[in-house]
């Protein structure tokens, strides 16, 4: 079984661990590939469809997983007792999606070494909630694949106060819920690919706004505002 890119670069940041829950599972390609990697002694595999669930079924009964990976049909933490797990994964939804499985799992949450996101979409919203609540942010990743650029973050649940002075977290700074501080200062070999990709994003965006109106002027200005803070970090 061949992993992606995306999947070989979430597995890579994974410590041996006991127990992990994939959230999301999909086939199941994770889950045995850290069994057949001995990076995790038992996995439990969720997801909220039947169909990829059946599949993952077939997938880990080719490779005589039975014993090893538990599959559950239900959606986010809801089929985790707290500790069951020593970390988790949530990969290939949307920041929105991710924050909302984290709030109503939270107690689950709590109980993991550590929890591993891979959004899809908005990763500034799901950078923000982390922020905000205090969580503590171990790593970030970044990888390439099929031409599309995916955000991962390693993290673990904390209670920090909000630091008004650190600069991840100040309103005048926001830039860094788009873009990661961590990848900036360890200077990851895509940043500067990544930052330019987000400038040519939002131009393309402001070439859309044509109308003439009080709503869309904002708009214009907040996208204009964003494109000068991405192009001061690559200065």
């Amino acid at each position: 079984m061949e992993l992606s890119l995306r999947l070989r670069t979430i597995c890579n940041m994974i410590d041996s661990c006991k127990t992990i829950a994939d959230i999301g599972t999909d086939h199941g390609y994770i889950p045995i590939y850290l069994i057949k990697n001995k990076i995790c002694d038992f996995a439990i595999a969720c997801d909220i469809n039947k169909g990829p669930l059946e599949k993952a079924k077939e997938n880990i009964k080719l490779e005589n997983l039975e014993d090893n990976i538990s599959l559950r049909l239900g959606s986010g933490f809801d089929v985790i007792t707290p500790g069951e797990a020593n970390m988790a994964i949530i990969a290939g939804m949307g920041g929105h999606l991710i924050k909302d499985l984290i709030e109503s799992g939270m107690e689950v949450f709590k109980s993991l070494d550590y929890l591993i996101l891979q959004p899809v979409q908005n990763p500034d919203v799901l950078r923000k909630y982390i922020y905000d609540n205090g969580f503590e942010v171990i790593k970030e990743e970044l990888c390439i694949d099929e031409k599309i650029f995916y955000e991962i973050i390693k993290i673990r649940y904390a209670n920090k106060e909000k630091d008004i002075n650190n600069i991840e977290n100040s309103v005048e700074n926001d830039i860094f819920y788009e873009v990661s501080r961590d990848l900036i200062n360890k200077k990851h070999p895509l940043i500067d690919e990544f930052i330019q990709y987000k400038i040519n994003k939002y131009s393309n965006i402001l070439k859309y706004i044509q109308e003439d109106s009080s709503l869309a002027n904002l708009r214009k200005k907040e996208v204009k505002e964003k494109i000068y803070k991405l192009e001061e970090l690559l200065r």
